[in-house]
């Protein structure tokens, strides 16, 4: 039985990851992080603070953080010292506060950190790859859809989208959304939409005269990305200290920048 801890566990991702660990027969929720203490499908819920204290009581083998990247960079710290491997789905965070973390996990734990835990969307980003590949030339522009609440943008996905894009068609200037008069010239045009309860939705969208290839991912419901978190944690816990991505999880080729 593996043994589960969730931080933000009173939010929505922290909520589905906390009822699938719940149904799962072979993992054990055994505590809850957030900003307040409460009860969690039938377990506590400790306040941010008091984190090293669930941790030295509960001695959980996995921490599944989807919070915010300030928190997160704590949270993975206090997993670190108490050899708690780690599953990373927050997204956000600045150089800075990956350095931290990875200085935190280095030797220590392992962790798998991605910026999409759907394995819908590590197919994806390897086909955005080979249309890279393929599609130099063409213009391209990427689109993402979240809900009104998700404060980072672009999202986390669309920023792997990009740095693959960057890897196949070469380093371009990305121009966030366009206004008044100007000529298209070789940059990758980025949209990013907000509102209402959008899932998430990206799509890649490659055009040249005459013809317009679209590669599309959609979300629709939080459970694809829960899934794919519980699959890498029951992957993660036998594995030797450092960092790792979905790509290893899901045996998949090794040049996808998940993290």
């Amino acid at each position: 039985m593996i043994k589960v801890v969730v931080c933000g566990a009173s939010g929505r991702m922290g909520q589905t990851i906390g009822r699938m660990v719940r149904e799962s027969p072979d993992l054990e929720l055994v505590g809850g992080i957030d900003l307040h203490p409460g009860i969690f499908f039938g377990v506590d819920i400790v306040a941010t603070q008091d984190i090293e204290k669930l941790l030295k009581s509960k001695k959980p083998d996995v921490l599944i953080d989807f919070t915010v990247a300030q928190a997160a960079v704590e949270n993975v710290k206090a997993a670190a010292r108490n050899h708690v491997a780690l599953i990373v789905g927050t997204t956000g965070f600045t150089p800075e506060q990956r350095e931290a973390m990875t200085a935190a996990i280095e030797g220590q734990v392992s962790a798998v950190i991605s910026s999409n835990f759907s394995v819908g969307v590590n197919i994806f980003w390897q086909l955005v790859r080979e249309a890279g590949k393929l599609l130099g030339d063409y213009d391209i522009e990427v689109i993402e859809a979240h809900h009104r609440n998700k404060k980072d943008a672009p999202s986390g996905t669309a920023k792997t989208i990009l740095q693959i894009l960057d890897e196949e068609v070469g380093s371009r200037k990305k121009l966030y959304g366009r206004e008044g008069m100007m000529v298209r010239g070789n940059e990758i045009g980025v949209h990013v939409i907000r509102g209402g309860d959008i899932v998430g939705d990206h799509t890649v969208m490659f055009s040249k005269n005459f013809e317009t290839i679209e590669l599309s991912h959609r979300a629709y419901d939080r459970s694809v990305f829960a899934s794919g978190a519980l699959r890498a944690a029951r992957w993660v816990t036998s594995k030797k200290p450092g960092i790792y991505s979905m790509n290893d999880v899901l045996g998949l080729q090794k040049n996808n920048p998940n993290t």
